[in-house]
C-alpha cells in the first residue's frame, strides 16, 4: 500500500492583504502534492513545511479552508507514476510537484487539473510548458536551474581541488535533463584540463560500483548533477565520496550540510515557499497557462570545512569569501 499522508492542521494562519477569508462559509479547497523524496527525509519535511507556510501567507490555512493530500515518491519511478494517478483520481483543485519525473507523471495522468512545480530544470526543453512567459496548458511553476550553473560546478571543483585531473559526472537516467547538465560541463572541461567520465545510473544499486570503479585510479573528483536518485540517496553518495577521498561538488545545500564537500545551486526550500503563492493564485481563480514560469531568484554556495580537512584540502580564501555559508 502506498503511503498516504493528509495534513490536517497548521495553526496561526496568516492572511495576505486583499484576501478575505470567511472561516464559517468558505468551502474547503483541495491541494495534492507529489514529493520526490521519502516521507521520513528531513529535507522533504523542511520543503513541505515551507510550502505550507507559503500557503498560510497567501491566506490558505490547512484545517480551515484548504486540505493537503501528500504522496511521497521516494525516488522510485514506478511509485511516482502510481502516486500521480492516485492524486489525479482525487480531483484536487491544484496539484503541486517538484522535479521533472513527478511533473511528467502528473501530465500523463491529467491535462486539465492545474499543476504547479518547483525545482524543474529547463521546463521548456523538457516539454512541460510552451514558453517561460506563457506556459500554456495546465502547468506552470518555478524553474530550479539553468544549464550554465553546471559549468560553474567544474570551476568550483578545480578551485577547491586544483590537482583534480579526472572528473566523474554522476547523473540518473530518470532525469533526462541531466544530459544538458553534462553537456554544459563538457563544454568547459578542455579549458580546465580535465578528463570527464559520465556515470549514468538508473537504480540505486548501480551507484556504489560505478563510483568505486572510477575511484580505483587516483586524481579523481566527482560532480553530482540534479536528479531524483541523487537527492533520494545522497547519504550513500556522500559516504562513498568520503571513503574514496573524492572531492565532490553537489547541487544543493542539503548535501553539504550532510557532510558533502561543497554545494552550489538554488535554494529548494525557498522555491517551495514561492510555489505556494502560485497555488494560492490558482485557488483564487487564475489559470496556470497565464502565470509565467519563474527563474531562480538566487544561487547559494555552501562549503563544509570539516570535510575539506578530512580530504586534506586547503580551501582558497577567495572561494571562502564567495560562499554564502561555511560549515565548520
Amino acid at each position: 500500500m502506498r503511503r498516504r499522508e493528509l495534513v490536517t492542521l497548521l495553526g496561526g494562519a496568516i492572511v495576505a492583504p486583499g484576501i478575505v477569508v470567511h472561516a464559517q462559509t468558505e468551502r474547503v479547497r483541495r491541494v495534492g502534492a507529489l514529493i520526490n523524496l521519502s516521507a521520513d527525509d528531513p529535507e522533504g519535511q523542511a520543503r513541505v513545511a515551507a510550502l505550507l507556510q507559503g500557503l498560510q501567507e497567501a491566506g490558505w490555512a490547512v484545517g480551515r479552508n484548504v486540505r493537503i493530500d501528500i504522496r511521497w515518491g521516494a525516488g522510485d519511478a514506478d511509485r511516482i507514476r502510481g502516486d500521480a494517478a492516485d492524486l489525479v483520481a482525487l480531483a484536487p483543485d491544484v496539484i503541486f510537484a517538484n522535479t521533472f519525473p513527478t511533473v511528467a507523471a502528473l501530465q500523463k495522468a491529467t491535462r486539465t487539473l492545474p499543476i504547479v512545480f518547483a525545482g524543474v530544470i529547463d521546463p521548456v526543453g523538457a516539454g512541460l510548458v510552451e514558453s517561460l512567459a506563457r506556459p500554456g496548458g495546465n502547468t506552470t511553476g518555478f524553474s530550479g536551474f539553468e544549464y550554465g550553473m553546471s559549468a560553474k560546478w567544474l570551476e568550483v571543483l578545480k578551485q577547491i581541488a586544483p590537482r583534480t585531473a579526472r572528473v566523474a559526472v554522476l547523473r540518473d537516467s530518470v532525469t533526462t535533463v541531466g544530459i544538458g547538465q553534462l553537456a554544459a560541463i563538457q563544454g568547459v572541461a578542455p579549458s580546465f584540463g580535465v578528463e570527464l567520465r559520465p556515470i549514468v545510473v538508473s537504480d540505486v544499486r548501480e551507484i556504489e560500483p560505478a563510483i568505486t570503479a572510477f575511484a580505483s585510479v587516483s586524481g579523481g573528483g566527482l560532480i553530482v548533477t540534479i536528479g531524483t536518485l541523487a537527492q533520494s540517496h545522497r547519504d550513500l553518495i556522500i559516504t562513498l565520496a568520503a571513503r574514496h577521498k573524492l572531492p565532490t561538488v553537489y547541487p544543493f545545500r542539503v548535501f553539504a550540510a550532510a557532510g558533502g564537500l561543497v554545494s552550489h545551486g538554488p535554494n529548494s526550500v525557498d522555491q517551495f515557499r514561492s510555489a505556494a503563492g502560485y497555488i494560492g493564485r490558482i485557488l483564487n481563480g487564475e489559470k496556470p497557462a497565464e502565470l509565467p514560469v519563474q527563474q531562480p531568484a538566487r544561487v547559494e554556495m555552501v562549503i563544509n570545512l570539516k570535510t575539506a580537512k578530512a580530504l586534506g584540502l586547503d580551501v582558497p580564501g577567495g572561494l571562502l569569501t564567495q560562499a554564502d555559508e561555511v560549515i565548520e
